[in-house]
């Protein structure tokens, strides 16, 4: 005989939980000992820092061959951000030590990514934009919120500069504004921390008020 499969029962009763939308945290003693976390999509850090990912992905497959080692580092080093925001919003729920390392972390892989576009700038002699720059005012405060977006601003025709030009200072501009959104992330968990504690004090308030605790 063949190995047996899982129970085909336990595995749509699970499926079956997973449409109904319920939570596998859902009791009273999981929100007093967890608290909130992960929620990371909602994070408007999260959200900039994917779309970083994104469009260094795009730019790196039109730009940058594989064989350079920029191509890899600077892939990996916008990987770094949005996946190290979305693991410390998930590990807050027993550490925020851990939390606020793993997003100092996505705010340093960040500021990489945005000092790889300029150095690609200078290597390949086109201009980085200054702030004052009506380009860069522009781009700024475009916002795009998809990759299509941010592709369509910079290849729009009858634009001063030249794609490329325009795709490695709107991948910084992301960058930029990428790694300011983790900064305040790391200013409001430091906050939270202040006010709230972590895990060890949750755990102490949660066990002296156990229903279990009273007369």
């Amino acid at each position: 005989m063949g190995r047996e499969g899982p129970d085909r029962g336990n595995v749509q009763n699970c499926e079956g939980a997973g449409k109904r939308g319920g939570k596998a945290l859902s009791s009273g003693a999981a929100g007093r000992v967890y608290g909130q976390h992960s929620g990371y999509r909602n994070l408007k850090a999260y959200q900039v820092a994917e779309l970083v990912y994104d469009f260094t992905c795009r730019f790196c497959a039109r730009y940058i061959p594989r064989r350079d080692r920029h191509h890899d580092q600077m892939v990996q080093a916008a990987r770094s951000g949005f996946q190290n925001i979305a693991e410390g919003s998930e590990d807050s729920a027993t550490s925020r030590k851990l939390e606020m390392n793993l997003t100092h972390v996505a705010g340093s892989s960040l500021d990489e990514v945005r000092k790889d576009y300029i150095k690609y700038l200078n290597r390949r002699g086109l201009r980085h934009w200054a702030e004052n720059d009506p380009a860069f005012i522009e781009a700024r405060a475009f916002r795009p919120t998809t990759v299509e977006e941010a592709a369509a601003w910079v290849n729009r025709a009858g634009a001063p500069h030249s794609v490329e030009e325009r795709a490695a200072n709107m991948g910084a501009i992301l960058a930029t504004q990428s790694h300011w959104l983790t900064e305040r992330l790391m200013d409001r968990q430091a906050r939270d921390f202040e006010n709230n504690g972590g895990f060890s004090e949750r755990l102490y308030h949660a066990r002296m008020q156990s229903p279990r605790r009273s007369v």
